[in-house]
């Protein structure tokens, strides 16, 4: 099925990724809110559309703010944003770790249902307000939260430490763990060109040997190490999805634009465990869906946004999209596939373990870092988009593999 309109995100923009590892974080000095996050990523927005007038509805994603800052009803900061937005309508959706990516889907079908034009699309999150160990139970309800007690201090982390354990027993420790360490030493590459980036200002010398530090479960996790993880983040992301009458509206070149041909959703079970640790299998299902309304093959895409919230979820994405065999992902990553300078560069701004995770700003990021390279805006972070393979691919996970959304973007002036 193919949508039934011509559909576009324009207008990207990007906070700063906040949270440690920036030189301006401390966590004892104030920092932006919620509401400071959404005015500036808005604002952002609104400038490149010719202001709120021109905006018909709202969709803010946010996953647990009613936790982690004790605020609920986001939607209602869109007046504060901007006057002009006063009295429009406007949504919040939550996804777990997937919202991002459902807001800027809920735009989507907010203009193929014409109801509107132009969607304002804001992601945010503001994790840094509680200590980590009390930000592990919140964003344990990402998954099955009656697992909370017989899970890891820090739930995700023993999920993801599982599934490596698992792919370690099947497919070797020692490469897979190579693999992990160059997956982190790319994602600290990308982020050191890009100045929103949470790891925009690392340093370190040595990126493998960190990335190949023997993880330890009596300080963390039995298969993971904490260079393996994505970000405690503060941050924002902002896009406009519009119709082809909304770009004529906003004043938007057609080069300024990329065309959303391809989308893919799928839920799965949040109370089962994986079918099979070593597999990611419902992002497997939201890619096939995504490609297949596209109408192209994995071997058409230039770039791919997947989500990395550990990089052992790297390596079974490149599996899950199809690039290697299952067993295989970390063998294409070792071969240089996804680096900047590869077949096909992932997550060319870092990524979740690079850029940052605000949670429900995630899915907008990715969306936007794509926006960013098939526009060729994206500056230091760059790469080549060859003219036959104009496309670029987003994967956006909520919890265990269970919320997917992915989406395929093409570049429109080819």
């Amino acid at each position: 099925m193919k949508l039934r309109k011509k559909i576009y995100l324009v207008a990207g923009y990007n906070t700063i990724a906040m949270g440690s590892g920036r030189k301006e974080f401390h966590p004892k000095k104030p920092r932006p809110g919620l509401e400071e996050y959404m005015k500036e990523a808005g604002q952002g927005v609104l400038k490149q559309i010719g202001g709120a007038a021109n905006v018909d509805e709202c969709v803010v994603g946010n996953f647990i703010a009613s936790r982690y800052n004790k605020q609920a009803n986001l939607a209602g900061f869109f007046p504060f944003v901007d006057e002009g937005l006063k009295y429009k309508p406007c949504v919040r959706v939550e996804g777990a770790c997937g919202t991002g990516a459902l807001a800027v889907a809920t735009a989507i079908k907010s203009v193929l249902a014409e109801t509107a034009d132009v969607v304002l699309v804001i992601g945010v999150e503001v994790q840094n307000s509680v200590k980590a160990v009390y930000g592990a139970d919140i964003l344990a309800a990402a998954g099955w939260y009656k697992e909370r007690k017989t899970g890891h201090a820090h739930f995700f982390p023993g999920k993801f430490s599982d599934r490596a354990g698992a792919y370690y027993q099947k497919f070797g420790y020692e490469k897979t763990r190579e693999a992990m360490a160059t997956w982190y030493r790319n994602a600290i590459e990308n982020a050191r060109l890009c100045p929103t980036a949470q790891e925009y200002h690392n340093t370190s010398p040595d990126l493998m040997g960190a990335g190949m530090l023997k993880p330890n479960p009596i300080t963390f996790t039995e298969n993971i190490n904490v260079f393996d993880c994505s970000k405690v983040s503060d941050g924002a992301s902002g896009a406009a999805i519009v119709s082809e009458e909304g770009l004529r509206r906003c004043g938007i070149p057609l080069s300024e634009a990329v065309e959303i041909v391809g989308l893919g959703m799928a839920e799965n079970d949040l109370t089962a465990a994986p079918a099979d640790l070593t597999r990611l299998d419902t992002t497997a299902v939201a890619v096939k869906k995504a490609l297949e309304m596209a109408g192209i093959s994995r071997d058409d895409l230039a770039t791919v946004e997947c989500h990395d919230c550990f990089s052992i979820a790297g390596i079974m994405a490149a599996e899950a999209i199809g690039f290697a065999e299952h067993g295989k992902g970390a063998d294409f990553i070792l071969e240089g596939n996804t680096a900047r300078n590869g077949k096909v560069p992932f997550n060319t701004t870092g990524g979740l373990i690079g850029w940052g995770h605000p949670t429900g700003a995630t899915g907008v990021h990715q969306a936007v870092t794509i926006w960013e390279q098939l526009t060729g805006k994206a500056v230091n972070n760059q790469i080549t988009i060859p003219a036959d393979r104009p496309y670029g691919l987003s994967v956006n996970m909520g919890g265990d593999d269970k919320t997917l959304v992915s989406m395929v973007y093409r570049k429109t002036n080819v």
